[in-house]
């Protein structure tokens, strides 16, 4: 008596007879070595990104490049190049890395384990001075599950997993992400009490004209900002700057200069003075935002929602 399975006996002979599996024969890693080299660039900066040695990094695009019979990079000056070849290739693996991400998510998304690995990207100031609380809290409720901090200004990428959940203020604004709205934050200008003695307090808008600031990157963009809310400054006025946050932060108590900060982190240090100035508020929001796959983990839904509760009661 024949079985029936449902699935025509010819299917399945074509399937074997369409794919011949013997004929696949990649190595992922090496396949992953050459997309990373090409999107950053440099093999040192693709060996960051992969967490490598530069050197095993080289060796791996070295081996496809043996596999294929072609050259896929070519060194123009301190940067690699893709030869027609790697371009052509390009294409092809772009859509492999596409898929692997997409299979990554769907795994984490449906983790049901309160343990394991949860990324948290936010900026340095915000990763220093708030998270090191609420990660104390969460480790006595939740303490199988593993915290990474990155601390970065950059936009972090999460469809590209560089995190998992990340703080940020502005909306997220793609379909694949979920974006919850903590609220606004206030912020004030403040200045130690060494430089205040030195360069007087200003208790005007106007006044800050003739005061020093500190920088936290991009001032053209703050000058820009300050002076939809009535404060007008110039390049000349940062006399001392710094991408990192943090590192701006010490240069304001130290008495370098004035800067801009949250009240939530300026008004714990002693020896910083608040300058209330006949401006209006300055406020900025503060978003919560994850992959909406990953939101369905149990582990990175804990982190999410309870790191929500933590920062609407600390900051808003």
């Amino acid at each position: 008596m024949q079985m029936r399975t449902g699935i025509p006996k010819i299917g399945i002979l074509d399937i074997h007879k369409c794919m011949n599996w013997k004929s696949v024969s990649f190595d992922w890693n090496q396949t992953r070595a050459f997309l990373v080299t090409a999107e950053e660039g440099s093999l040192s900066a693709a060996a960051r990104a992969l967490r490598l040695t530069q050197p095993t990094l080289g060796r791996q695009v070295s081996a496809l490049e043996n596999q294929l019979g072609v050259t896929l990079f070519e060194r123009v000056g301190k940067s690699l190049v893709l030869t027609p070849s790697g371009m052509e290739l390009l294409e092809h693996v772009r859509e492999m890395g596409d898929a692997a991400r997409k299979v990554s998510l769907a795994a984490s998304g449906r983790s049901q384990a309160i343990e394991g690995k949860v990324c948290i990207t936010a900026s340095d100031v915000m990763a220093a001075e708030n998270l090191p609380a609420f990660l104390v809290s969460l480790y006595q409720e939740a303490p199988l599950i593993e915290i990474e901090v990155l601390a970065e200004n950059q936009i972090t990428d999460l469809l590209r997993r560089e995190a998992d959940i990340a703080i940020r203020h502005t909306e997220a604004g793609q379909p694949h992400l979920v974006s919850r709205f903590i609220g606004n934050a206030s912020a004030h200008f403040y200045a130690s009490t060494s430089y205040l003695e030195k360069n007087g307090k200003p208790e005007t808008a106007d006044e800050l004209q003739s005061h020093g600031f500190v920088g936290f990157g991009d001032n053209g963009r703050l000058i820009a900002h300050l002076q939809e809310i009535g404060v007008s400054l110039s390049e000349t006025n940062f006399t001392h700057n710094s991408a990192s946050g943090l590192v701006a932060w010490q240069m304001v108590r130290a008495g370098l200069g004035i800067s801009i900060m949250s009240d939530q982190v300026g008004s714990k240090y002693s020896g910083m003075v608040r300058l209330d100035l006949d401006i209006p508020p300055i406020r900025f929001p503060v978003w919560l935002i994850t992959h909406r796959e990953l939101y369905t983990s149990r582990r990175i839904h804990l982190v999410f929602e309870r790191l929500e509760t933590y920062l609407k009661a600390t900051l808003v």
